[in-house]
């Protein structure tokens, strides 16, 4: 997909144009043979609320971030490798049209579009990308994903022990292996889980005794115990969810009931 575009002078202006909206705090964006798909901003499901974020699909990796000033200025730019990508159709949900899960091995979420025919060209265009990488390059699709995060109003008692409520002094935590919102209690075990990072991560006493007795096949690594490594306060998995949501047209983006993306194809 959009092999007609490499090397043309459209293609480089499209891209250098989304390397000067990220600024010095992005990643270079300009790689031979890469191509911009298409571009929108969706809404991104974070732990605590929904948030307006601006997607990027090039024809081998898929950005995102914040949107400070639209078409002008965004920051906390996230990479994901589209031969690490998978989709996920959802139905919609009470208070949700248009969903669908991004999934890789380091984190998966949940989107929405503004119309359901902005969704099924960005489920079209990631799938087709993906498919061609993975055919280019020889790799087989992933089957390990990251669980995603469950929102923090979902609850408002742990998710394991069912008795813990939350509170301003009694915090939500996140099993990093099943994504249910636990309590202190119910997650003080840790277990190094190389494809979400180096430092040993919090789990969930269920997750943890059956990764550590082999009966879950995945991440498992060494154990641990204690508040001092993979703690929520770090950021967690992906400090986008606590980042402020600070375009002063958000608002305006979801009210509006018309789509807020294109593709180049």
């Amino acid at each position: 997909m959009g092999e007609h575009l490499v090397n043309t002078e459209v293609n480089a202006e499209r891209i250098a144009a989304v390397e000067r909206c990220f600024g010095p705090s992005g990643h270079p964006l300009a790689v031979p043979g890469r191509v911009l798909v298409g571009e929108g901003v969706l809404t991104k499901m974070c732990r605590k609320k929904p948030k307006a974020r601006i997607f990027f699909l090039f024809n081998d990796v898929l950005v995102y971030g914040t949107v400070l000033v639209y078409r002008r200025r965004y920051t906390g730019q996230h990479l994901l490798p589209l031969h690490t990508v998978s989709v996920e159709d959802l139905p919609d949900g009470e208070s949700q049209a248009n969903r669908w899960m991004i999934k890789t091995r380091q984190k998966s979420f949940v989107v929405c579009a503004a119309t359901a025919p902005e969704k099924a060209d960005w489920l079209h265009h990631i799938s087709d990308c993906v498919q061609r990488l993975l055919q280019r390059s020889g790799r087989q699709p992933s089957t390990q994903h990251a669980a995603p995060w469950i929102q923090d109003s979902v609850t408002d008692i742990c998710m394991r022990c069912t008795h813990t409520r939350f509170s301003a002094l009694v915090r939500r935590h996140h099993c990093r292996h099943c994504g249910f919102v636990v309590c202190r209690s119910c997650s003080k075990q840790r277990l190094l889980m190389p494809q979400l990072s180096a430092k040993p991560q919090r789990v969930c006493t269920l997750c943890y005794g059956q990764l550590v007795a082999g009966a879950n096949p995945g991440p498992a690594g060494q154990a641990g115990q204690g508040e001092g490594e993979g703690d929520d306060r770090d950021g967690g998995r992906d400090s986008d969810d606590e980042r402020a949501a600070t375009w002063s047209g958000q608002q305006q983006f979801f009210a509006a009931d018309r789509s807020w993306s294109s593709f180049h194809m």
